[in-house]
């Protein structure tokens, strides 16, 4: 297999084969993502130069390793900003739970009473 140099444009297979996502994946990203517009060309063919190579590397790292929502990468990719998660509220005499004790021989007899019906019917 012959290796394109980093300025040559890429097909959506070869992108969707690079990332590891099928090529639904990017036309999708593509809606999602108003700053990925790669070339059209006759018949709807895609055609991604390099600087639309690295947004796709982008936020693939973003969806897939750091775990941004499709709506949190893309207000990162827009402002650079994304808010920060507020830690939830923890109850300062919050009781501790505990596991519920259960008798056991009567869950036994119960058990047992069933599998008796179970052979009966």
């Amino acid at each position: 297999m012959v290796e394109k140099s980093a300025d040559a444009f890429r097909t959506i297979g070869e992108m969707a084969q690079v990332l590891g996502v099928r090529t639904h994946i990017l036309r999708y990203w593509e809606e999602q993502f108003p700053m990925l517009n790669p070339l059209t060309r006759a018949g709807g063919r895609r055609l991604y130069r390099p600087d639309d190579v690295a947004l796709l590397h982008t936020i693939h790292r973003l969806l897939y390793s750091e775990g941004y929502t499709v709506k949190g990468a893309r207000r990162f990719l827009e402002t650079g900003d994304v808010p920060a998660l507020a830690p939830a509220p923890v109850a300062a005499s919050a009781p501790v739970a505990t596991a519920p004790q259960f008798d056991l021989s009567a869950l036994r007899a119960i058990r047992d009473r069933l599998a008796s019906a179970l052979a009966a019917a």
